[in-house]
């Protein structure tokens, strides 16, 4: 299909009254799953979130990176656990989130950025003490649950005119440690801390479905108070539930808006915040 000037110029006029409206705000993106592994989706969403800031929105972009720490510890022999879906982290595992996270994973998407004309500055929840955590359960290992989010690091970033890019390891306040946190878990945490307008979670689906085999079945938008009766009718279940009780605790302790949206899509994120049209689902 090609497009006219005409209906390129309807697109911007559209996206106006968005820009408007967000410009001065902060976004809190939740980067992972496929939009990580696939070129052509990473390009895709490093330019949403380069044009968002050039806008003047405030994005903060967190990231995990759990098949590059798989793939590093089958490198060094080790077998990935996971209980309950968290990954069983003991020191060795420690040492290698720390790494991957931190250093490979963050560091490369603080470059793509910049070399796609953004201006991003990589943290991770170690710089400064921002985030805080104590073990979760003994079962997970050296998992933290996250106690204190200390957001003048970021702040001072996104005041200086960066993006900042945020790996999930945190610093332990109950042993000398540090912990590794989920990051869907850390970004709605960040998101609270900073007053943000949006949390988006990028997600390998479509978003809430009333029947998981039709894409056409997608729930647009949810109030928190539905969630308890989705959750017992099985449309809420498996991975999904600790996904939306995140967005949950994020609406409830402040953020305007929480969504899931499916990474799979380029440009999403646009389509999302600036169009009149919806590509994922949202929680309020």
């Amino acid at each position: 299909m090609s497009y006219s000037h005409i209906d390129r110029a309807t697109v911007l006029a559209e996206a106006l009254p968005y820009i408007q409206k967000f410009t001065g705000k902060t976004v809190v993106v939740k980067y992972g799953g496929n939009a990580m592994i696939s070129d052509a989706l990473r390009s895709a969403v490093m330019s949403d979130i380069i044009l968002l800031s050039l806008v003047g929105i405030r994005v903060v972009v967190v990231h995990g990176g759990g098949p590059e720490i798989s793939e590093m510890l089958q490198r060094v022999g080790k077998q990935s656990t996971f209980v309950d879906g968290l990954r069983y982290t003991d020191e060795e595992t420690m040492e290698l989130v720390q790494q991957v996270l931190c250093g490979k994973i963050n560091k490369n998407l603080v470059s793509n950025l910049n070399r796609m004309g953004g201006r991003a500055v990589g943290l991770c929840g170690l710089d400064g003490g921002m985030l805080r955590a104590v073990k979760l359960d003994e079962k997970y290992g050296l998992v933290g649950e996250v106690t204190a989010v200390d957001p003048s690091p970021i702040e001072d970033v996104l005041n200086a005119g960066y993006i900042p890019v945020i790996a999930t390891v945190a610093q332990g306040t109950d042993q000398d440690t540090a912990y590794n946190i989920n990051a869907d878990t850390a970004a709605a945490k960040i998101a609270v801390a900073l007053g943000a307008e949006k949390l988006v979670l990028l997600t390998d689906i479509r978003g809430l479905l009333r029947d998981r085999k039709d894409e056409g079945s997608l729930i647009h938008v949810v109030q928190c108070s539905e969630v308890p009766a989705l959750v017992r009718e099985g449309i809420i279940s498996d991975g999904m539930i600790p996904k939306v009780d995140c967005c949950v605790e994020a609406v409830r302790s402040g953020v305007k808006r929480t969504h899931i949206l499916d990474g799979r899509i380029p440009h999403a994120i646009l389509i999302e915040m600036l169009s009149n049209e919806g590509v994922g689902t949202m929680l309020l």
